[in-house]
């Protein structure tokens, strides 16, 4: 009994041994072929392996950190033709290529309700105290003409602003008037898309061309 049992063992097992090689594969008995040219794709290949310095180390880390560092979306207008073909210039020689663009845009006409011009930040700064008081909030301008000066709110027509405007003269407005802060039609723009802490630090080097306009985020 132990004879046939360690014969049976001996037997299965040179019949696994030929199995697992492909030896009976010519019987319609075999494993399972695993053909997956990918994985050979994907080794590692040591010849390819680089070794980088220690400057190109820090190198390589500072630019992962800025991909991943939070951006912010930046635009100013408007430029008129030759403002934008001064600026082009000066964005070529500055940011890197697909960090800015330049678009023309269709823009409304745009009217404010409009307080200056004022002598000095001095005084701008005392009229922003004096309006606060009165619980209202300039807003910026987007006319680089109007400075030094504060916009008491924006408007698609004359009518609307000047509604406006009476409405702020019965709390006690007196010195504001509506003017247009812009006119219809086409206008250039500057769009710097995904500002990093490096674009940031050479905005300075734009400031000139930016012909007086001011860099505000794009929301």
């Amino acid at each position: 009994m132990l004879r046939l049992f360690v014969l049976t063992l001996i037997l299965a097992n040179g019949l696994y041994f030929a199995w697992s090689e492909g030896y009976l594969r010519a019987y319609g008995f075999a494993p399972a072929q695993q053909r997956e040219p990918q994985r050979m794709d994907q080794q590692i290949r040591p010849e390819a392996i680089q070794m980088l310095t220690s400057v190109e180390a820090k190198r390589v880390d500072a630019q992962a950190q800025a991909d991943q560092a939070p951006k912010e979306c930046l635009l100013a207008e408007p430029f008129d033709d030759a403002q934008a073909a001064t600026l082009r210039q000066a964005l070529e020689t500055t940011l890197a290529p697909g960090s800015w663009q330049i678009d023309t845009v269709a823009v409304s006409a745009r009217w404010i309700v409009y307080m200056g011009k004022f002598a000095n930040a001095e005084q701008v700064t005392k009229k922003k105290g004096e309006l606060a008081a009165m619980r209202l909030v300039p807003q910026s301008l987007n006319n680089p003409d109007l400075e030094l000066g504060l916009s008491l709110g924006g408007f698609d027509t004359q009518a609307e602003a000047t509604a406006e405007l009476a409405k702020l003269s019965l709390r006690g407005i007196r010195t504001a008037k509506v003017v247009q802060e812009r006119q219809e039609g086409n206008q250039n723009q500057l769009r710097l898309p995904a500002v990093t802490t490096e674009i940031r630090s050479r905005l300075a080097d734009l400031k000139t061309a930016l012909a007086g306009r001011v860099l505000r985020s794009c929301s």
